[in-house]
């Protein structure tokens, strides 16, 4: 199968796939056939291992019982804990198309079911318990015990009543009901007597639980899954605007796209929690059916029920609200770039914000940064740049190349090592650019993929600081995919995958993959205390380095086109810059000196440390976290100070001033 779509992003939100799927045409024989397809793109497995069956085995328990509610530590011992010679079994069954261990499991949840059915029972009769807090359901372990199991299901269902309390008494009845129905569903589909069915549904779940072993990136799509990801692929749809997480109390809004109908309604907020649609209450619906209900024919009004926090602290309390929207086409673009300048001296400092690297027919991050780059130049004096691309997860790897050329005249910018080992380079070559003065870039733990490349080549090459979190993401890999998102009803009935195909690299011949880009001064940031990043994902890819390629020796050129393309490129490529070497020392002093004696930002530190930032909401954070100033931006723009003052100067600052950076400074 061709492979297509190569993305160079990452995506902070995830929305699961939990509606009732059309289930693909598969048996064993095929399971086995797409595996080996999927391992033979794959950046580093070309066979089924003993780990991968290991982990394969973990997948699928949680393709199971995601929500960890039927299953309890002991009925998985087997496999949880597996022999080496129960692993060598699973291999050998691969092979010849058998799936025996995973069909083993799935009958044991079939018991898991009759005893969950028997807990409910005792669920229904008890008391629940008041205030139940959600985030005890967060990265939930198996329940060691029976009394375990059922404290878990008593808690759960005390929330889902505690949400419902909220709507009529009879909303409130029918969306219980709906909980109820959602769970028969799911053990109806398990529990089947429909052979051929329940075949298909436990090998897909056993093709998920194989390509999600490879690592994080890879994924296995039923068909249904395959046609809801191509309308995000397509990036058009009729809606609201806005992207939702499934809780067990309704579904939280996590992101509200800009230019949507429920951003320009201004009535929909950051954390609302939706409860009803247009009266019908969605509290234990899959999420597929909740934004089937949402969305609509355009131009059609739809009501919101949603529950909201207002308040701080002792005086935190939940309202109900109702929000009318008209529905609209939305194309799921991010906030592309912001743009500003600072007064400094008799000057200005420029501060570009890149929120995604885009491209399309009128449009380009690269393009529209240099326009307004430039023009900011044609009306002020400008003696530094800031670029932000804190909470920038990526996009197309076209982009990153064009955006870190407006800081370099030629040379290479990433090279990319497929699963066959070749490396290609990808240059910028106009021999142009649009600044080079003083440079930062800022960048935080949410930075990833194209941010990364952007962040580090700068870095590599010399010409600009890094800024913020001590690292980015880490996300050093891309993937491409078998859907072709050109082609309505292209979706294979055997079901689609993405699949990771390699590592990018820098010129300096690191890959940020599970490391990221280390930043020159680190100055925290709201998400410095979160566990966010790659080698925090369940199975990551292991990270890489190749040669540097400041000399580049055209290699991945052509032979017989070597010779004609050096003679029109090699020559005013970037070399490889120290100039801020000898100021390192006395920023960061500085740097630090400011931040321990700003009390604003002390208190920021403490607070960050009590705090739990979502992470799933980090790609469209409030805008002044913990209600304060953005104290990390501040910081750069002061760092950005004391550098032009050194730059100007030509040698550091003797000593860390009482004061941070600022005020005049001389004509030139």
């Amino acid at each position: 199968m061709m492979l297509r779509h190569i993305f160079c992003v990452f995506t902070l939100i995830a929305l699961p796939f939990l509606g009732e799927a059309k289930l693909p045409e598969i048996d064993g024989k095929i399971v086995n056939s797409k595996f080996n397809e999927i391992m033979r793109a794959h950046a580093s497995y070309k066979k089924f291992t003993p780990e991968l069956a290991k982990r394969s085995l973990v997948n699928f328990a949680e393709e199971l019982d995601p929500t960890k509610t039927y299953f309890i530590e002991s009925d998985l011992q087997k496999w949880l804990n597996p022999s080496d010679e129960l692993l060598n079994e699973i291999i050998t069954d691969f092979n010849n198309n058998s799936f025996k261990q995973y069909e083993a499991m799935a009958a044991v949840m079939d018991t898991a079911i009759e005893r969950r059915r028997e807990l409910d029972k005792q669920v229904h009769n008890d008391e629940l318990p008041t205030r139940v807090n959600p985030d005890e359901f967060k990265d939930m372990k198996w329940a060691k015990s029976e009394q375990e199991l059922l404290d878990r299901l008593i808690k759960i269902r005390a929330l889902q009543v505690e949400t419902t309390q909220r709507l009529t008494p009879d909303l409130r009845q029918k969306a219980l009901q709906r909980l109820d129905k959602r769970q028969a569903k799911t053990e109806e589909d398990l529990l089947s007597t429909d052979a051929p069915k329940k075949e298909q549904l436990i090998l897909s779940k056993v093709l998920k639980a194989l390509a999600s072993s490879l690592d994080t990136h890879t994924a296995y799509f039923t068909p249904d899954e395959a046609t809801q990801f191509m309308i995000n692929v397509q990036q058009r749809l009729f809606g609201i605007g806005a992207q939702l997480r499934d809780d067990l109390n309704g579904f939280t809004v996590i992101k509200i796209i800009e230019g949507g109908p429920a951003a320009n309604s201004k009535q929909l907020k950051l954390k609302d929690r939706i409860v009803a649609v247009n009266g019908e209450p969605v509290v234990g619906m899959d999420i597929i059916d909740a934004v089937d209900l949402i969305r609509g024919e355009e131009n059609t009004p739809v009501n919101l029920t949603v529950i909201r926090e207002v308040g701080e602290g002792k005086d935190k309390k939940e309202e109900i609200h109702e929000v009318t929207i008209t529905r609209g086409e939305v194309v799921l673009k991010e906030s592309r770039y912001e743009i500003s300048y600072d007064p400094y001296g008799d000057g200005v400092i420029a501060y570009l914000k890149l929120f995604s690297f885009y491209q399309d027919p009128e449009s380009s991050s690269a393009g529209d940064l240099t326009n307004e780059l430039e023009k900011l130049k044609s009306e002020h004096k400008v003696l530094g740049v800031i670029l932000d691309l804190r909470y920038n997860s990526g996009g197309m790897l076209s982009q990153a190349v064009a955006v870190a050329g407006m800081f370099i005249t030629k040379g290479v910018v990433v090279s990319i090592k497929d699963d066959t080992g070749t490396v290609q380079h990808l240059r910028d070559i106009d021999g142009k650019t649009v600044w080079n003065g003083p440079l930062i870039v800022l960048i935080n733990r949410a930075s990833a993929s194209a941010s990364e490349i952007v962040a580090q080549t700068l870095q590599d090459y010399g010409r600009a600081l890094i800024v913020g979190d001590d690292h980015s993401y880490g996300k050093g890999s891309f993937q491409t995919f078998t859907l072709n998102a050109d082609k309505k009803n292209s979706v294979n009935s055997q079901g689609e995958y993405k699949v990771t195909r390699g590592r990018y690299y820098t010129v300096s011949g690191k890959s940020p993959q599970l490391i990221g880009v280390i930043s020159d001064i680190v100055v925290p940031g709201p998400l410095s205390e979160s566990e966010i990043g790659e080698k925090f994902a369940k199975y990551p890819l292991e990270t890489d380095h190749i040669k540097e390629n400041f000399e580049d020796d055209l290699m991945d050129v052509p032979a017989y086109q070597r010779d004609k393309i050096a003679s029109l490129y090699k020559f005013n490529l970037q070399p490889k810059m120290t100039v801020y070497n000898k100021y390192m020392d006395a920023l960061k002093r500085d740097s630090k000196y400011r931040l321990d004696h700003n009390s604003d930002y002390q208190n920021f530190l403490v607070e960050l440390k009590k705090k739990d930032i979502d992470v799933e909401e980090s790609d469209a954070p409030p805008t002044n976290p913990f209600g304060q100033n953005d104290l990390q931006l501040q910081e750069a723009y002061s760092i950005m100070k004391d550098l032009i003052i050194m730059m100007m100067l030509g040698e550091p600052k003797a000593e860390a001033s009482p004061l941070p950076a600022a005020g005049p400074i001389f004509n030139k």
